[in-house]
C-alpha cells in the first residue's frame, strides 16, 4: 500500500475508527482500508466517559492495546490511507486513555496506531 499524495499517512485501526459512522463524524468520509496485524500487542478494554466519543461511537467500552511479552500475541486490523488533517482529526477523536505511536505490521507498513498512554 503506497500512500497517494493527498491521503499521506497510514492509520492502523482496530477499534472504532473501523465504523462508519465515526469515520464520517471525524473524517466527512468513509475510509477504505486493508486487513492487517499489529504483532506483540494483546487487546483489553477502557470505559469511554468522553459525550462526543460516546455520541460518535454509541458505545461505552471501546478496545485498547498494550505490548504483550507473548511473542504470538497479535491483533488485527485495519490500515487506513488518511491526510496529516485527518490523523490530528484522529488525535482530537482519541481521549486521554489513548496515545500515539508509529508500529511497523505484519505485512511490514510502518503506520501510526493508538494505544494504551
Amino acid at each position: 500500500m503506497q500512500p497517494s499524495s493527498a491521503y499521506s499517512v497510514l492509520l492502523f485501526s482496530y477499534g472504532t475508527l473501523q465504523d462508519k459512522a465515526v469515520q464520517l463524524a471525524n473524517f466527512g468520509r468513509e475510509l477504505s482500508g486493508q486487513a492487517d496485524r499489529m504483532l506483540g500487542y494483546r487487546q483489553d478494554w477502557v470505559e469511554i466517559t468522553d459525550p462526543a466519543v460516546l455520541a460518535a461511537s454509541g458505545k461505552s467500552h471501546h478496545p485498547i492495546v498494550t505490548p504483550s511479552n507473548q511473542a504470538d500475541d497479535s491483533v488485527a486490523g485495519m490500515v487506513f490511507q488518511i491526510s496529516e488533517e485527518e490523523l490530528a482529526a484522529a488525535d482530537r477523536y482519541e481521549v486521554a486513555d489513548y496515545k500515539r505511536v508509529a508500529v511497523t505490521l505484519a505485512s511490514g507498513l510502518t503506520a501510526w496506531v493508538y494505544v494504551r498512554a
